[in-house]
């Protein structure tokens, strides 16, 4: 007789419970070998300072290319008004730097040595861009600094997280990766409010070096809580990793269901402040569009982080993909006013903003296939597939609201029309990996 559904499911989650249980008993007898040597995992000081070294480190990496909603408006009625591919700097930013984690986890995990180092690196790196962004006099000119320097060095000065999360972090990795993750929408609730008035008051070029400035007076005193837990001498970690599970159906399911939703998903930070101007708010008020937009992503990736803990991923990932597509179709589609557009802010920040809370529950799918996967290379090739999708939002985009305008009303009726539909579905899509249990392909 052929197991039924509930049987599958339960011996799904033994299995991943199986593998949890093993990772918690090599980080136990770890520390056997090392003779209590080493600090505890998931409590004590030394790991809360590491999570809070981790999350203003998102919330500042991530929280300035998050906020580029505000530059976007800001350069096409000011500096560069009329100029093409302004949506491209956001892109890139964003994009290059999802990417390059996969390159700069081989290169770290490779040269172990270099790991302390890669953050302060980093974090130059982007202050030279902004620096030299505020000297731009063209587009191209800011899709190079603002775009794609800063993501390098934004993915260089990142990517030490993955390891030392791992490190500090066992039983509740998915809250640690959750709480991480929801500091980028924290700052992007409170950063674009200062970018706004600085942008107005003293306009892009100050801006930009006051971002410089406030990255090295930040970022730099909570480098001395971002270490490893186990000393690079009495690590066992091998510098190879295993590639194998891309031939995992698992995976590719999962990573598929990511990359859909990431080719919409970042259209509404990009152009929400433009589209609020159009219904005649001010720019204080669509300014309040990516606010609440991010403050209800900080709110989503806490929660969504305790949820894969507990519960399968894909039905967290369908609550996410159910969320955001009623929010864009119902709210965003039939706005005609600032309040409408408000609310779907909030459910679509919370909804769509906490997806890759859920790549850590993806991690541990994937390892139950593949029991040899780096867990720090599946969440780079994760972070890599969003940002295919980021890169391509921004070329697509412009695309996109050059289809016309549809002879319907509310919003659907705008420029924005057929950007609003491709969110939406991108969203639904996103998904599908809940049906894919559901008949067996998972």
């Amino acid at each position: 007789m052929a197991p039924n559904e509930s049987d599958i499911e339960l011996r799904s989650q033994a299995s991943l419970a199986d593998i949890h249980r093993r990772e918690i008993e090599t980080s136990e007898s770890l520390e056997v070998i090392e003779g209590f040597s080493l600090p505890p995992a998931d409590s004590g000081k030394d790991a809360w300072l590491c999570l809070l070294a981790c999350f203003m480190l998102e919330a500042l990496i991530w929280g300035f290319p998050a906020s580029y909603g505000v530059f976007q408006e800001y350069y096409s009625t000011h500096d560069f008004a009329g100029s093409s591919n302004i949506a491209v700097v956001g892109a890139c930013a964003m994009g290059i730097m999802y990417m390059d984690i996969t390159i700069g986890f081989a290169l770290l995990k490779y040269f172990p040595r270099i790991r302390r180092w890669a953050t302060p690196i980093g974090l130059t790196v982007i202050c030279f861009s902004l620096g030299l962004g505020s000297f731009a006099t063209n587009v191209p000119h800011l899709i190079v600094t603002q775009g794609i320097i800063y993501a390098v060095g934004g993915g260089l000065a990142w990517t030490p997280i993955l390891f030392y999360l791992e490190e500090w972090w066992v039983r509740r990795r998915g809250f640690a990766y959750g709480t991480t993750m929801a500091g980028l929408g924290l700052s992007g609730a409170i950063m674009p409010v200062a970018l706004e008035w600085l942008l107005s008051s003293y306009g892009f070029r100050t801006t930009l070096r006051v971002c410089a400035l406030s990255f090295v007076a930040l970022n730099f005193p909570i480098l001395f809580f971002l270490k490893p837990r186990i000393p690079l001498s009495q690590s066992s970690q091998s510098r190879s990793f295993d590639m194998s599970f891309w031939k995992c159906s698992n995976y590719l399911i999962l990573q598929s269901g990511n990359v859909i939703q990431s080719l919409g998903f970042f259209l509404p930070a990009i152009y929400l402040p433009t589209f609020a101007r159009s219904l005649g708010a001010s720019s204080i008020q669509g300014t309040v569009t990516i606010i609440l937009l991010n403050g209800a992503a900080f709110l989503g990736c806490m929660t969504m982080g305790i949820s894969v803990d507990k519960y399968d991923v894909t039905s967290c990932l369908l609550v996410s993909a159910l969320g955001s597509t009623i929010s864009v179709f119902l709210l965003w589609g039939m706005s005609n006013s600032l309040a409408p557009l408000y609310v779907f802010c909030l459910l679509y920040g919370a909804f769509a903003g906490c997806n890759s809370s859920t790549w850590s529950a993806i991690i541990r799918e994937t390892k139950e296939k593949k029991r040899g996967a780096d867990s720090g290379m599946v969440f780079a090739c994760l972070s890599a597939g969003k940002g295919v999708g980021n890169l391509c939002s921004g070329p697509l985009s412009e695309a996109l609201l050059h289809v016309g305008r549809w002879k319907v009303g509310m919003a659907y009726g705008s420029e924005y029309g057929a950007l609003i539909v491709f969110t939406g579905t991108t969203a639904l899509l996103g998904g599908w990996s809940f049906a894919a249990r559901r008949i067996g392909w998972l």
